[in-house]
């Protein structure tokens, strides 16, 4: 390595104006922060451990306490799946090829981009081939046992 296009520790530097001095408070009125140190006159937040929580409005009732609660926990990778039992899917005629964009144009889901997930209510009995994201075991059982085939697509 060259002596020029080598990195040395000694050598680095802070950008410009990156580092300023910190704020010495309270060393007199020349300094500019004197007196009262930048916390203005009196109050609350003046005083030494002074100021509120976060959320507090004055003594009038917060507004996190206004909402209702927020209840429960999801996961950020839960998967949200839209259902269709097989009671639903009786509609199509036998050996029909079901899958969302069918779904979709019945009216049975909302959106064929989305996950969907068969369910087991009902009775199969008619073979139809279905493709979904999600197949309760129920639901694969019924439609194969009708002589149907279900297959997951992602």
């Amino acid at each position: 390595m060259s002596e020029k296009s080598s990195l040395k520790l000694e050598k680095l530097s802070a950008p410009q104006g990156s580092k300023r001095p910190r704020k010495r408070l309270g060393r007199g009125d020349g300094s500019g922060h004197g007196s009262f140190s930048g916390k203005g006159m009196k109050g609350q937040k003046s005083r030494s451990g002074g100021g509120v929580r976060v959320g507090f409005q004055g003594g009038q009732l917060a507004l996190i306490k206004s909402l209702p609660m927020i209840r429960g926990f999801t996961a950020r990778n839960h998967k949200s799946y839209q259902l269709v039992n097989l009671d639903q899917l009786m509609l199509f005629e036998s050996g029909s090829q079901i899958n969302p964009v069918m779904l979709e144009k019945v009216g049975l889901i909302k959106d064929a981009s989305k996950l969907v997930k068969i369910l087991g209510r009902g009775n199969c009995d008619k073979p139809i081939n279905v493709e979904a994201s999600r197949f309760s075991d129920s639901a694969r059982k019924k439609i194969e046992d009708a002589g149907g085939t279900a297959s997951e697509v992602i």
